[in-house]
């Protein structure tokens, strides 16, 4: 009974087992994928995998240190020189393990484990997901400003009535609380209404005088801005000065 014990001696011997290993380590280095027994395939995971993160110091004593367990110097220049570079980005996990079919004779369940970073399939797939995810982003964000938006904005801020001569910042928001917000909808608002509006807003909008503010404001939506300034010289405070 094994009570608790962490290693599988995969019934064969300590140096047995170390020479067994280091060969299929040196195989799976190799040739990148190699199929064996469940139960080898993750005594060698636990193996290989300190030996794949030695590989990314490239030292002469990082290369001693991973020979001394590989005995084999094609294997070491290949995990340093080829490997290294694939795996330099993955802090882990560099190894797969897929399960198999039951052996036929003994019925051992077989698996075959290979190194993550050289299977094309997986990683043509991965890829085409992130692009596809960032083409989906990118077409959302670039979606957002549309002619639709600038329009509505423009509505909402309306055009400047101060430059109506008798119109200041606190009557304009009075007219544009009231639905006066552009030089068209003041040029057609009738004078009256318009005085009605500021004796509703208040006693401090009684002494304004709108007789002329619709004339402004049709030149200015018009774009007439040279007459308007041309009237607004003849006006004071809004009103004619010879009345």
């Amino acid at each position: 009974m094994r009570h608790g014990k962490k290693v599988n001696h995969l019934g064969r011997t300590d140096s047995h087992r170390k020479a067994m290993l280091a060969n299929m380590a040196t195989s799976l280095i190799k040739h990148k994928r190699i199929t064996t027994t469940l139960a080898k395939a993750k005594a060698l995971r636990t193996y290989v995998e300190p030996l794949i993160t030695k590989s990314k110091n490239d030292t002469t004593h990082s290369r001693r240190t991973v020979f001394a367990y590989l005995k084999d110097k094609d294997a070491v220049t290949i995990l340093f020189r080829e490997v290294s570079e694939k795996v330099a980005s993955r802090p882990g996990g560099y190894t797969r393990i897929i399960k198999l079919e039951n052996r036929l004779g003994d019925n051992a369940e077989m698996a075959f484990i290979e190194l993550v970073d050289y299977n094309e399939i997986y990683g043509k797939t991965a890829q085409t997901e992130k692009k596809t995810t960032r083409r989906r982003g990118s077409s959302k964000k670039k979606a957002t400003p549309t002619t639709e938006s600038k329009e509505e904005t423009a509505a909402k801020a309306g055009d400047d009535l101060t430059i109506v001569e008798g119109i200041g910042p606190k009557i304009a928001e009075v007219l544009a609380t009231a639905g006066i917000a552009t030089y068209a909808d003041l040029a057609k608002a009738d004078a009256e209404k318009v005085k009605e509006i500021l004796t509703e807003a208040g006693s401090n909008f009684n002494t304004a005088d709108p007789t002329t503010w619709a004339e402004q404001a049709q030149l200015a939506a018009d774009g007439k801005f040279e007459e308007l300034e041309k009237l607004k010289a003849e006006l004071d405070g809004g009103k004619k000065v010879d009345e």
